[in-house]
């Protein structure tokens, strides 16, 4: 499971549902998604329960699952920025939506044990089509991330928090495991193997800083800097690389961190700068490159 919430603030509204959910400068709003597109070739995907921290129930795992469905086909979209509306990232499993009857489907029984299977594999599945989508994924992480909302920023590929950005992995204070949504697999990769044990053991919360230290997010920035410091870093891939070189580099980091041998690695390295020198990308943007020197020559 994915674990617990924490709670509160005011919904954001979105326009425009029908310029579709990815193309052209539209933005849509789900129940509890929000998509927008605030620069050419960028996507922004909100978790939108502002109300509940932004905690995972029935509906929000459809929703945000069905929008990286679509951004597996979607080749206009070379970036996707994950966040959370209001003051949290994502607070994980809301046990308050069981309550009130939002997650139909996962009613059960301490000895049902299909049922459970069933809502544990809805959670599993959003980490993996997050990793099988193939724009790089930036976790913008404004507050707290608990539980899920730790696993979902760990299967981004980058990290940027907020100074009052939290991170745990809270299932432990449930009487759950502490390995979920693939925090066994991500977090060791990211911190270590040591420190990851500690995490999981324990379930304290991670502040900011801390999180910075031991390696689990790249940058600390001050909150009303957050968004425009993650596109800025959006637009920095989009302007370097090409859409077919972020899908390669992904695709390549990906199996690497499955546990590709090195010898697995440099192949599959070489197999997709193979592929990329035939795209007619790699050689328009050489020309450029020896037309620029050639002028930078001239001109001393």
């Amino acid at each position: 499971m994915a674990c617990l919430f924490i709670s509160a603030q005011s919904l954001h509204q979105g326009n425009d549902p029908a310029a579709g959910p990815f193309r052209g400068n539209g933005n849509v709003v789900a129940s509890y998604v929000k998509i927008e597109r605030p620069r050419d070739h960028v996507a922004q995907v909100t978790l939108n329960r502002p109300d509940r921290y932004n905690a995972l129930s029935q509906k929000l795992l459809q929703e945000i699952g069905d929008a990286f469905d679509t951004f597996r086909d979607d080749t206009e979209t070379w970036v996707i920025v994950v966040t959370g509306a209001g003051r949290g990232f994502c607070g994980g499993f809301d046990l308050k939506a069981d309550q009130q009857g939002e997650n139909e489907s996962w009613v059960w029984g301490p000895s049902d044990t299909e049922a459970v299977y069933r809502m544990q594999q809805s959670f599993g599945s959003l980490v993996v089509k997050m990793r099988d989508v193939p724009q790089p994924l930036i976790a913008a992480v404004n507050g707290a991330a608990v539980g899920g909302g730790l696993a979902i920023a760990l299967a981004c590929d980058m990290r940027i928090c907020s100074q009052v950005a939290t991170f745990s992995a809270a299932f432990t204070h449930l009487g759950l495991g502490a390995a979920d949504m693939g925090t066994s697999f991500f977090l060791p990769k990211a911190v270590g193997s040591a420190t990851a044990a500690e995490i999981l053991y324990t379930g304290r919360m991670i502040e900011a800083q801390e999180a910075l230290d031991i390696g689990l997010i790249s940058r600390v920035v001050p909150g009303s800097d957050l968004p425009k410091v993650t596109l800025a870093l959006a637009d920095e891939i989009v302007q370097a690389a090409s859409p077919f070189g972020l899908r390669m580099t992904k695709e390549a980091l990906n199996l690497a961190q499955g546990g590709l041998s090195l010898e697995q690695a440099v192949h599959l390295e070489n197999r997709n700068q193979a592929l990329a020198i035939h795209t007619g990308e790699f050689m328009r943007r050489k020309q450029a490159w020896a037309q620029k020197r050639a002028d930078k020559d001239e001109s001393r």
